[in-house]
């Protein structure tokens, strides 16, 4: 079949590697299962293109082409919160978009556009263009519930929704506190929230809404949303999709991370990373050294260079020139050399979830590293979320599917070294740590089945792809 002839979907990333990556291994999935489809990926960047980015997007397979949008400029951003400035870099790109778009029409048969709702202003260029427009959650349906009821719960709740008295209840989710809920909605005064609003307001203009979950993890939500009477565009839940490989030990272990784990017992090692943009106050880096230490567990710390101004500095950015291990309290090194190893900055996640001493994970709740600790080695949590909706992930984990313990913070959001090390304890050595472990293998089991031939993921997906494959175009 030529170009012109097998359908073709673009994609389009909001900046941000957690949000590039699920969106290209949903196109990889696509294309798994049917391979007669052409898909562009189409990049807006802040500034130049990180290397990170650039190697994700330099091994992708090759029926999946990449087109980077010229440059936003860091200048026109700056004044702007990280979660405006990631919509604001897909609005100022809407003309470059345009012209690729068009280009793409001229030479293959086009029919969807496919982003993610950061991106929602996109709406306009497929409706001019005529095409199919569709949003991909990259999170979970408790985080699409959230986007849909939106609009609704701003009209009718006064106040601030962290002032309510009583939990949220979403239809078919755990009830959560207001003040649990996504960043964006914690000030509705603020232009944020507005901006995220009017996003969620245009989730149901699109003709279809993926999400990165599966029916045996979140069945309750994908329900009530199918049957609520607003009525929804179709839900295609066609989780979990997590990064597949890329790199061999070798390459990835510049660090020597892989080499240590070899020499530690089977399961004995908690895992603690915060993903690719969290950053810990100092004051927190020093009550999770000395927590860790007094654990008496091994352990492996990804660490990065302290923020005492905000939880995702890392997160559009490259990381801060300092030597994160210089923050560490003196002696800490020296003192935990047999039983920890500490790596600055970066480690490579999949290949360490994979490692037979990996035991525990303690993690900032992100939904790529939440979705990969289950799928990779069933590997159970502990949640410590910083971010965006990852305090809605932490609730989700530790107490609906209890696959997560939580520690406690205190009332100046610190988490103490004495908490850390009841936790840590709790899940490496604990029974409460046996029984997070028992329900992550039966939930890893549930996400084999939902992405086998018949298994319910799959199934959502070849529905999507025959209704993409047919998909006229509407002129």
């Amino acid at each position: 079949m030529s170009m012109a002839e097998k359908p073709h979907i673009a994609i389009l990333p909001s900046p941000g590697m957690g949000h590039l990556i699920p969106l290209i291994e949903f196109a990889k999935a696509l294309l798994a299962l049917h391979h007669g489809f052409g898909v562009t990926c189409i990049v807006p960047t802040i500034g130049y293109p990180s290397e990170a980015m650039k190697a994700v997007l330099e091994g992708l397979p090759t029926n999946i082409d990449h087109v980077f949008l010229p440059p936003v400029s860091p200048k026109d951003l700056e004044k702007a919160h990280p979660g405006i400035q990631i919509s604001l870099t897909i609005t100022l790109s809407l003309p470059s978009l345009r012209d690729v778009l068009k280009s793409l029409l001229e030479t293959t048969r086009l029919t969807a556009l496919v982003f993610d709702p950061f991106g929602s202003d996109v709406l306009e260029v497929a409706k001019e263009l005529q095409l199919s427009p569709y949003f991909f959650i990259p999170t979970n349906a408790m985080v699409l519930s959230l986007l849909l009821h939106l609009p609704t719960l701003d009209e009718t709740i006064p106040c601030e929704y962290r002032d309510l008295p009583e939990p949220l209840k979403l239809p078919g989710c755990i009830p959560i506190h207001g003040r649990d809920l996504i960043n964006p909605v914690q000030d509705r005064k603020s232009e944020w929230y507005k901006l995220f609003l009017r996003n969620a307001k245009r989730l149901p203009l699109a003709e279809g809404i993926m999400v990165n979950t599966f029916i045996d993890l979140e069945g309750r939500v994908i329900k009530a949303l199918e049957e609520d009477e607003a009525g929804y565009p179709p839900i295609y839940p066609v989780g979990p999709i997590i990064q597949s490989g890329s790199g061999t030990d070798d390459e990835d272990d510049r660090s020597g991370c892989l080499r240590w784990l070899d020499n530690q017992p089977g399961g004995s090692v908690l895992f603690v990373s915060f993903g690719s943009g969290g950053t810990l106050s100092s004051d927190q880096i020093n009550e999770l050294a000395l927590g860790l230490e007094s654990s008496g567990q091994k352990f492996l710390w990804v660490v990065r260079s302290p923020n005492n101004e905000s939880a995702n500095a890392a997160y559009l950015k490259n990381q801060s020139h300092d030597d994160p291990l210089a923050f560490l309290p003196q002696g800490f090194l020296a003192r935990t050399k047999g039983q920890g190893l500490v790596v600055p900055s970066w480690a490579p996640q999949a290949q360490i979830l994979s490692h037979a001493s990996t035991g525990g994970f303690l993690t900032h709740c992100g939904w790529n590293s939440t979705l990969e600790s289950i799928m990779i080695n069933g590997t159970p949590l502990i949640a410590w979320p910083l971010y965006a909706e990852q305090r809605m992930n932490a609730i989700l984990l530790a107490e609906d599917l209890k696959v997560a313990l939580r520690p406690k913070a205190d009332e100046k959001g610190l988490v103490g070294r004495e908490e850390i090390a009841k936790v840590v304890q709790g899940l490496m050595v604990g029974e409460e740590g046996k029984s997070v472990l028992k329900r992550m293998k039966e939930l890893r089991i549930a996400g084999e089945k939902a992405k086998s031939a018949d298994g319910s993921s799959t199934r959502a997906l070849s529905k999507l792809a025959s209704k993409l494959a047919f998909q006229p175009r509407s002129f």
